[in-house]
């Protein structure tokens, strides 16, 4: 029997650092419609659900297509906690066997990336996962280096072991393992089996700021309105030899 996935779309109202960011306009709609509409062509999930706790994303989640949870204002502060968010999700959807938390905050992951974290999630066996990028660069963690030797030759960013920041475009939990662990620790992200997937470089712009937003708003236009050709292109000099 195929597990119940219930893909969760959280979506603060307010933000620190960028005013009512889901809300913000990327080539003319809203950031959180990209996160809905590839949940749902993706055709993994048995439910697709605007988790907030402002009603104003139920107008959204109407306008899209989706379900629309509305959860207690207290996890809508800046201070709330993803596990406790995640936690009164599973409590009000226990019918999920697997919750797979989308971030509207990454416009560009596509329903085929998304498919292929959920299969990677279910071939594996996993209990806890997050996206990350894998990221060849020379790293230091305070003023210790990570993946290179100060006393070898400067190595090539190619020959380095990369780095994974975490992305968290996807995270995704068994409901029972995670409530389990939430229950007896009070945390539980990381919960059993965890396992990380690297995802495209699209994928890794995640809009937290203005410059962000607005990075995303010229490239989302210049992507899905453009008629040139953009494909990879070199110098004439090259025919030249």
């Amino acid at each position: 029997m195929n597990p119940k996935i219930y893909a969760m779309i959280p979506a603060r109202y307010g933000s620190t650092r960028l005013k009512m960011k889901n809300l913000a306009l990327i080539n003319g709609k809203p950031m959180i419609s990209y996160a809905i509409q590839a949940s749902k062509s993706s055709g993994v999930f048995d439910r697709v659900i605007v988790n907030s706790e402002n009603k104003i994303f139920e107008k959204i989640s109407q306008r899209y297509g989706c379900d629309f949870y509305l959860r207690p204002t207290s996890l809508g502060s800046s201070q709330a906690k993803s596990d406790s968010v995640i936690y009164d999700f599973m409590r009000n959807y226990n019918m999920a066997d697997i919750v797979a938390w989308i971030n509207p905050i990454a416009p560009f992951q596509t329903q085929d990336e998304i498919s292929e974290v959920i299969n990677f999630f279910l071939k594996n066996n996993l209990d806890s996962l997050i996206t990350v990028e894998n990221k060849q660069v020379h790293c230091l963690f305070k003023g210790i280096p990570v993946n290179y030797d100060k006393e070898d030759l400067f190595a090539q960013t190619q020959d380095l072991e990369p780095v994974q920041p975490f992305v968290y475009s996807i995270m995704m939990w068994k409901t029972e393992v995670f409530m389990r662990n939430f229950a007896k620790k009070g945390h539980a992200l990381f919960c059993g089996n965890f396992n990380v997937f690297p995802v495209r470089k699209r994928t890794e712009l995640i809009i937290k700021t203005q410059e962000d937003l607005l990075f995303a708003d010229l490239l989302m236009r210049t992507l899905e309105n453009s008629n040139d050709d953009l494909s990879l292109k070199y110098d004439e000099i090259i025919d030249a030899n």
